[in-house]
């Protein structure tokens, strides 16, 4: 069939119904099964018919009846977010990559979020989205006691974890935060910087902890000493306080700051001191945050690619449902180190 799509009549009446999956297929020239495998993905279906359907699917402006496929398929086509403190830039990013991936995919999503972070509400969560009839929960798993509430989770739901540990009960999709502080870290010994000072985010979270790691690993590589570890709880507020003890001690010439917040409140505090950046002290912060480039300076950053974590916790998520089997794999994606004006090469002493 080639040419345009001949719209079907429909019933005469005081306003056009809804259009149903027999007049797609009439329209596309194929039969209803057809559709019904293209709406489900199916990859038995020849990619002119595929184009031919979602042609004709456009144009009628086709709704499928989610209840009536739930009904058939046994599937409701929505899944479930579990989430912490999506106030700040990491858990609401990876929150958003997820549900972008869901809806390209077809997929509505339900998302949990928890006020505090424990075993009896992360297991809670999970339980009320699965009485709502989700086919399978993302847990957004940035501390520990998200981590040890993944154990206790029943066999038979369909997980996949965010940001969870190395010792993992279920699928796991993760930004390398070691490689990722290493490379910033890095950067800043090869400017010439003889100790890179570091602010840690809060000591219960998993990504703090891997990003300390990172550090550490990076100081040991070029034989330089580790300096003092400083902590945050990611605010800018806690960026700038810390500044305030960095400024007592002799010698700083580079900061590490495990998130861009704290890295901002840093800024304020070394501009408030009249210590220049990156004159003076070079600052490489962490998540590459939109306001970023527009810090005065514009901040160096490593960057997380969260639409990448979206679309691979849905790849896993979705082979589990399908296969009812957890494969126990864990997804590792790759940061970037983003250069701008916050940091240069160290002054000869």
């Amino acid at each position: 069939m080639s040419g345009p799509l001949a719209r079907p009549r429909r019933p005469r009446g005081r306003g056009q119904r809804p259009a149903v999956m027999t007049d797609v297929a009439k329209l596309a020239g194929v039969s209803h099964q057809t559709v019904s495998r293209v709406l489900h993905d199916s990859p038995h279906v020849r990619r002119g018919t595929r184009e031919r359907v979602l042609a004709a699917i456009r144009q009628l402006d086709y709704r499928p009846n989610p209840v009536a496929q739930a009904l058939v398929t046994g599937r409701s086509r929505s899944l479930g977010v579990v989430s912490f403190d999506t106030t700040l830039y990491g858990p609401a990013s990876t929150l958003l990559g997820i549900e972008e991936a869901a809806h390209d995919r077809g997929y509505a999503v339900s998302i949990a979020s928890l006020r505090s972070l424990n075993r009896a509400s992360v297991v809670g969560a999970v339980q009320r989205l699965r009485d709502q009839g989700v086919d399978g929960v993302v847990v957004i798993a940035p501390q520990r006691a998200a981590v040890d509430a993944l154990l206790h989770l029943p066999p038979e739901v369909p997980v996949v974890a965010v940001e969870a540990g190395p010792d993992d009960s279920v699928p796991v999709v993760a930004v390398d935060q070691i490689a990722g502080a290493a490379a910033a870290t890095r950067h800043l010994l090869e400017l010439g910087h003889r100790n890179v000072w570091h602010i840690a985010g809060p000591e219960d979270w998993l990504e703090a902890e891997q990003r300390i790691e990172g550090w550490r690993s990076a100081l040991r590589a070029a034989g330089a000493a580790e300096p003092r570890l400083f902590r945050g709880d990611w605010s800018a507020r806690s960026g700038y306080d810390v500044g305030e003890h960095l400024l007592a001690e002799a010698g700083v010439t580079a900061v590490f700051v495990a998130n861009d917040q704290m890295a901002l409140g840093l800024l304020r505090r070394l501009h408030e001191a009249g210590r220049e950046t990156p004159g003076e002290i070079s600052v490489v912060g962490f998540d590459d945050i939109p306001e970023a480039a527009y810090f005065t300076p514009p901040l160096t950053t490593v960057r997380q690619d969260f639409a990448e974590v979206g679309r691979s916790c849905l790849h896993l998520l979705l082979a589990q449902i399908d296969s009812r089997v957890r494969s126990w794999t864990r997804v590792v994606v790759a940061p970037e180190l983003v250069v701008r004006g916050s940091t240069t090469a160290a002054r000869a002493r």
